[in-house]
């Protein structure tokens, strides 16, 4: 058996373990584990980390990014509930990994990464899986993309102080939307379900610890970004 057949074969059987440990962990709905199942995660890592890409950790892209852990991802996903024919808005495609996980889940991924460099590095990655229902551009993506416009649900990647004005009415009446709000140390994840044009539900999912948010809303200000 030659190198590359052992490789495969030995992150078969991580990535088969990993999906275990979600099980184990609460991860009841059954689309969700076959998305991991069919996204080889260590695809989106940095090579140096592919041997760890199967732990339950966060691992560094570059560019000050990390790809979450394969159970914040699990969480996020299964808190959507998707029934498969949603069009669905992504704040910060990162690795691409979360991105091709909802490909799988969804009718089509419209992802917005600010990082131009990671947003190819993503798009490169899901084409050679031959996922064909992603379209993913580079910028600020707490204007979202109104041009795709009105989502059934977004998925906010990043820690923001409060809900950007635009992803609000860019989301169907009816349509949900997960973001983490807090400070840096810490965030609480919230299901926002939009009820009427002015109106909304908000529920708090989970306590959770994400990069910060640039652009409108975010954690990351002006302010800082010019000190940088």
């Amino acid at each position: 058996m030659g190198s590359k057949s052992r490789d495969l074969n030995l992150h078969q059987e991580r990535r088969r373990r990993l999906i275990e440990q979600l099980r184990e962990s609460g991860i009841r709905d059954l689309a969700v584990l076959h998305a991991f199942d069919r996204v080889p995660r260590h695809l989106f890592v940095p090579e140096v980390f592919a041997a760890r890409a199967y732990a339950d950790e966060a691992l560094p892209l570059g560019y000050g990014q990390t790809i979450s852990r394969p159970s914040t991802h699990a969480l996020y996903l299964q808190a959507l509930r998707l029934e498969g024919g949603e069009r669905l808005l992504e704040i910060g495609t990162g690795s691409g990994f979360q991105t091709a996980l909802l490909a799988t889940l969804c009718r089509q991924v419209f992802s917005i990464e600010r990082v131009a460099e990671l947003a190819a590095r993503a798009r490169a990655c899901i084409e050679a899986l031959g996922f064909t229902n992603v379209i993913i551009r580079a910028g600020d993506g707490t204007y979202g993309w109104r041009r795709y416009s009105p989502f059934d649900a977004i998925l906010v990647t990043a820690g923001a102080r409060e809900i950007p004005s635009p992803l609000l009415k860019q989301l169907r009446i009816g349509g949900q939307m997960l973001i983490p709000i807090g400070d840096r140390q810490a965030q609480e994840l919230h299901r926002i379900v939009r009820t009427g044009e002015e109106k909304m539900e908000d529920e708090v999912i989970a306590q959770v610890r994400f990069v910060a948010l640039h652009g409108l809303g975010g954690l990351e200000t002006q302010d800082d970004q010019v000190s940088k």
